[in-house]
C-alpha cells in the first residue's frame, strides 16, 4: 500500500465493468484519480452529436464512480500536457490506460508514455476495447486480413483474448483529498440554440447501466428475429449498441461472453446468435484496417479510385444532407440521422450509396457529415465501412453494386412504415406509390395532400442515368 495515487485516464472506455485498466489500478491499492481530457486538438475528435453523448456519458461515469469513492477529474487541454501536469501535481507513481489503435494516437500515446517515464512514473496499457490486438489475427502466411470471411472465422477460432471479463468493482478509493476538476457543464458540449437534439434525449440513454440495459433487451426480447429482421428498417430487430460500444460503456467480450452465455441456455439459436457477434466482428475487422492503415479515414485504399471523376455538387450534397432528395427511402434515413443520432445500417448502405454512386460526390463528403452527426461516431467502422460502400475499400462492395432506392425502399420497407414516421409528408400515400411518389396518379397525390415540388420534391437526379455514368466513371478507373 503507497499513499502516492495512480491516476487511470479514461478515453473511449467509460465504464466500471470489464475496465482492465481501472482494474490494473484499483488493484495496486493506491488511491485512484480517474481523469478524463477534453483535447480539441487530438486528431479526429469528436463530431457534435457524439460531444452530445459524451456529455451525458461523462456525467453517469462520474455518478457511478462517485458512489464507489473515486471523484472523476476533468481537465480540458493538450492530452500529453495535461496528464503531465496532472502526474506531477499529484505525485502519481503510476499511469494506467486502455490502449488505442490510430496510429496518429498512437504516436500521441508513445510519446506519453516515454515523458512518463523520464518522471519516473510507471505506466501499464492494457486491452479493453476489442476481443483480440490487431497483431493477434492474422493470415497464414503472416499480416492482416483484407477479406473479412476469413477473418472472422479466424477470430472465431481465436476466440476472446481474455477469457474472463475484469471484476466488478464495488469499491474505488479514491485521495483524501482530490485534485481540481473543471465542472463538465463550463464545456458547453450540449447544443443549445437552436437545441437540434432534443429528440435524443427520448431515443438514448448514454452511460453504463444504458448499454447494459439495451443489451440485455436485445438478449431478451430481439435477437430471435435478428438474423432475418435485420434489414428491416421499419421493425426494432437491431440491438442499438453501436454508440455505447463506440464510448466504451459496453466491451466486445461483455457482449460477446453474454451472447455465449444465452446460446449454453438453449435461450438464444445458435444462427441468430453468430449473425450478430459477426457484426461485432465487422467492428474489429474495422479496427484491424485502420490500424494497419492510418490513410483510412482520408484515402482510398485502393488507389486507383483517387482518378474516380468526381463531382462537385453543392446543391446535391445539402438536398442529401437535408433528406431532401425526392427518394423516400433516402430522405427517411437522413432525417432519422438528424432527428436521432443514428441510423438503421441497411439505409445507411443505401444513403451512402446514392450520394456516392448516384450524385457522384466523394464518399469523404458523406463520412465527414456522418462523423459529425451520429452518436455512434467511430473512425474504424466510419472508415471502412463507407470505403466499403463506395468499392475503394478492404472487402469492399464491387464497383457495379449501385444501389436502386425505389426497390430497396420497396424490398425493405414493403409497408413504408419507416418512410411515413420520418417523412411525415408521404404519410397518406398508399405503399404502392410511397418509394416512388412522382410515379403516382395525380388524384392519389392529391388524395394525399402531396404537391410535387412544394410538399416534397421531385427527385434531384433520375436514377437509371445517374447509375449509367456512375459505371461509365468506375469503367474509366478499372484498369488503372
Amino acid at each position: 500500500m503507497t499513499d502516492r495515487p495512480v491516476i487511470v485516464w479514461f478515453r473511449n472506455d467509460l465504464r466500471i465493468e470489464d475496465n482492465p485498466a481501472l482494474f490494473a489500478a484499483r488493484e495496486t491499492g493506491a488511491p485512484v484519480i480517474p481523469l478524463y481530457i477534453l483535447d480539441d486538438n487530438i486528431p479526429h475528435a469528436p463530431g457534435s452529436a457524439s460531444l452530445w453523448w459524451l456529455h451525458h456519458s461523462l456525467s453517469s461515469l462520474a455518478e457511478t464512480l462517485e458512489g464507489r469513492g473515486a471523484k472523476l477529474i476533468l481537465r480540458c487541454g493538450d492530452s500529453q500536457d495535461t496528464l503531465k501536469l496532472l502526474a506531477d501535481e499529484t505525485n502519481a507513481s503510476h499511469v494506467f490506460w486502455n490502449r488505442r489503435y490510430y496510429a496518429k494516437h498512437i504516436e500521441i500515446d508513445k510519446a506519453l508514455k516515454s515523458d512518463l517515464k523520464e518522471q519516473g512514473i510507471t505506466v501499464e496499457t492494457f486491452n479493453g476495447s476489442l476481443l483480440r490486438e490487431p497483431w493477434e489475427v492474422e493470415t497464414g502466411s503472416g499480416g492482416p486480413y483484407r477479406v473479412f470471411t476469413p477473418f472472422w472465422k479466424a477470430l472465431k477460432r481465436l476466440g476472446p483474448a481474455r477469457i474472463d471479463t475484469a471484476p466488478n468493482l464495488r469499491k474505488i478509493s479514491g485521495p483524501s483529498k482530490s485534485p481540481k476538476s473543471e465542472k463538465l457543464s463550463s464545456w458547453n458540449l450540449l447544443p443549445k440554440k437552436p437545441n437540434w437534439a432534443k429528440e435524443f434525449v427520448t431515443a438514448w440513454k448514454p452511460g453504463e447501466q444504458g448499454a447494459r440495459d439495451r443489451l440485455n433487451h436485445f438478449l431478451n426480447d430481439v435477437i430471435d428475429d435478428y438474423a432475418s429482421g435485420r434489414d428491416r428498417p421499419d421493425k426494432d430487430f437491431t440491438s442499438r449498441l453501436s454508440p455505447h460500444l463506440a464510448f466504451g460503456e459496453i466491451s466486445p467480450l461483455q457482449i460477446w461472453k453474454s451472447t455465449h452465455e444465452k446460446m449454453a441456455e438453449g435461450k438464444v439459436s445458435d444462427n441468430a446468435a453468430m449473425k450478430f457477434l459477426s457484426e461485432v466482428a465487422w467492428r474489429e475487422f474495422s479496427y484491424n484496417l485502420l490500424f494497419y492503415n492510418e490513410a483510412l479515414p482520408n484515402e482510398p485504399l485502393r488507389e486507383n479510385f483517387k482518378n474516380y471523376p468526381w463531382r462537385d455538387d453543392p446543391d446535391g450534397l445539402n438536398a442529401w444532407q437535408k433528406g431532401m432528395t425526392g427518394y423516400p427511402i433516402v430522405d427517411a434515413g437522413m432525417r432519422q440521422l438528424w432527428r436521432t443520432g443514428w441510423m438503421h445500417n441497411r439505409v445507411r448502405m443505401i444513403v451512402a450509396s446514392f450520394l456516392i454512386k448516384d450524385l457522384l460526390i466523394p464518399w469523404q463528403e458523406g463520412e465527414a457529415w456522418f462523423w459529425d452527426t451520429l452518436v455512434d461516431a467511430d473512425l474504424s467502422n466510419n472508415s471502412a465501412s463507407w470505403q466499403w460502400v463506395a468499392g475503394c475499400g478492404a472487402d469492399a462492395a464491387p464497383y457495379f453494386r449501385i444501389f436502386n432506392p425505389i426497390t430497396q425502399g420497396e424490398k425493405f420497407d414493403p409497408d413504408g412504415e419507416y418512410v411515413r414516421e420520418f417523412v411525415p409528408e408521404l404519410k397518406k400515400l398508399p405503399k404502392k406509390h410511397i418509394h416512388a411518389p412522382w410515379k403516382a396518379p395525380e388524384g392519389v397525390l392529391h388524395d394525399a395532400d402531396i404537391k410535387l415540388g412544394k410538399t416534397y420534391p421531385f427527385p434531384i437526379i433520375d436514377h437509371a442515368k445517374a447509375r449509367e455514368r456512375a459505371l461509365e466513371g468506375y469503367n474509366e478507373i478499372k484498369g488503372a
